[in-house]
């Protein structure tokens, strides 16, 4: 049995345990959820969308309480733990709305029969593996388009997220969810194992690292389940032109820092074309020395703690070991001193391929520059990683920068914004950020029987 502990990373302090789930229990777990899904793929749809249209008022009644968990659980900065509440409210909003829709009987060229129709059917039960740097939103996009469809829900969220697990649970039962359909459970990643291998489990939804990806698309693999990934990324912010440098570093040092760093779409490798290098680098860096770090809580504050101490001390070492191999740091990248996870945000440049950080994911308040010397040079060093999650082009010409975009290697490119999530885009990547997508009706494509009725005459 494993536990899940609640450790606020601004002061370092131990404030609560859950006790985690039992190894007798897994088996009782798949069976509810089997046995929710009887009911719950018969009930009306508009039921269904109503549920969710209560979820999303409710968790605008509740957003203090559910700003303030993630804030003291996860060290997210008050107005961004506000924003995430809100977007979660967005997602389930919209599927109520829109949902139904995209659920409507599609009639096909009969093609030689009497008819041939295409339903949009759910598949059962389906696990969710989800991360601690956006509680609310990673789950909102799964189970939102899910439950919608009549599919049910067992939700393991990371260790460190089990009040705000919960909260959710609390919130989406309080909205007419039943409990069997929407199950919140405090598993270990052997936990899920047994759980993908239970005949009642027809699916697997994960957000988190290549390595939790990995094991859990060979355990799905192995035992014939579906299973969508969204893993890391290393994005590129590719910097053609600007009329206004110090907006566009403002704009760049915002979308690095926001969440500390901690997100697998954050712009993590700045590529700057031609002589605005060296003025682009010098903005970046007065950006992050002006970022306000500090206790989350706290509106004043821009960039907050880390999720974990070891989780600040992995990308100080990450730093240290691209300084150690030749890179330039400009600024920041020590751990401050005292309590908490908190570290200094970083700019590194001069960083090659020979060196740990070219392919690593930095997942923190680090940027790395790079000088591309033309167009190509600047796609090339943007597609030359193994990830492929999103990337954006900055530009004054839009001409040029649509072709500069449509030449990524990523499943979501952008020109002028970078990482804009919203509940009609999709969202997923490519290469080694995952397969599968999310959100709008892409997000209701993936877990479904696309249930073919053909009849014909005798």
């Amino acid at each position: 049995m494993s536990t899940y502990v609640t450790t606020n990373p601004t002061t370092g302090t131990t404030e609560r345990e859950f006790p985690g789930l039992a190894d007798d229990q897994i088996s009782e777990v798949a069976e509810r959820s089997g046995a929710g899904f009887e009911t719950w793929r018969h009930t009306p749809v508009a039921e269904r969308a109503a549920a969710l249209a209560r979820t999303a008022d409710l968790y605008e009644k509740r957003s203090a309480e559910l700003a303030a968990t993630i804030t003291r659980e996860m060290g997210k900065p008050a107005k961004q733990a506000a924003e995430e509440v809100q977007l979660s409210a967005d997602i389930y909003r919209w599927y109520a709305e829109h949902g139904p829709d995209l659920l409507t009987t599609e009639r096909l060229d009969p093609q030689g029969a009497e008819e041939s129709v295409v339903r949009t059917l759910p598949i059962g039960p389906l696990v969710g593996v989800m991360p601690w740097n956006y509680p609310y939103y990673q789950v909102a996009r799964f189970a939102a388009p899910n439950l919608l469809l009549g599919n049910t829900v067992v939700l393991k969220h990371a260790s460190i997220c089990a009040a705000s697990a919960q909260l959710i649970a609390d919130v989406l039962h309080e909205a007419g969810i039943p409990d069997d359909v929407y199950i919140n459970v405090y598993a270990s990643a052997g936990q899920v194992a047994e759980l993908l291998a239970h005949p009642a489990i027809r699916g697997v939804s994960l957000t988190g690292s290549e390595k939790a990806g990995a094991a859990v698309a060979a355990e799905a693999a192995k035992n014939l389940k579906k299973s969508v990934l969204e893993l890391g990324g290393s994005d590129p912010f590719i910097l053609l032109d600007t009329d206004d440098m110090a907006r566009t570093a403002r704009i760049a040092a915002r979308a690095r820092l926001s969440n500390a760093g901690q997100a697998c779409n954050s712009p993590k490798r700045f590529i700057v074309v031609g002589e605005l290098y060296d003025d682009f680098v010098q903005a970046l860096v007065d950006q992050f020395d002006r970022a306000v770090v500090g206790d989350p809580a706290d509106p004043e504050t821009e960039v907050g703690p880390l999720s974990s101490v070891s989780a600040r001390d992995n990308v100080a070492d990450q730093i240290r070991t691209a300084v150690r191999q030749g890179a330039t740091l400009h600024t920041g990248g020590s751990p401050v001193e005292g309590d908490g996870a908190f570290l200094e945000p970083a700019v590194l440049t001069g960083i090659t391929p020979e060196m740990d950080a070219y392919s690593e994911e930095i997942f923190g308040p680090a940027a790395m520059v790079y000088r591309a010397s033309s167009i190509d040079d600047a796609v090339r060093l943007a597609n030359d990683v193994g990830f492929g999650l999103s990337g954006s082009v900055w530009s004054t010409d839009l001409t040029r920068a649509a072709l500069v975009a449509d030449r990524l290697e990523v499943g979501m490119a952008y020109i002028n914004e970078h990482g804009t999530t919203l509940p009609g885009l999709p969202f997923g990547g490519v290469k080694r950020s995952g397969y599968g997508r999310e959100l709008a009706r892409w997000g209701m494509g993936e877990f479904v029987n696309t249930k073919l009725r053909r009849t014909s005459a005798r």
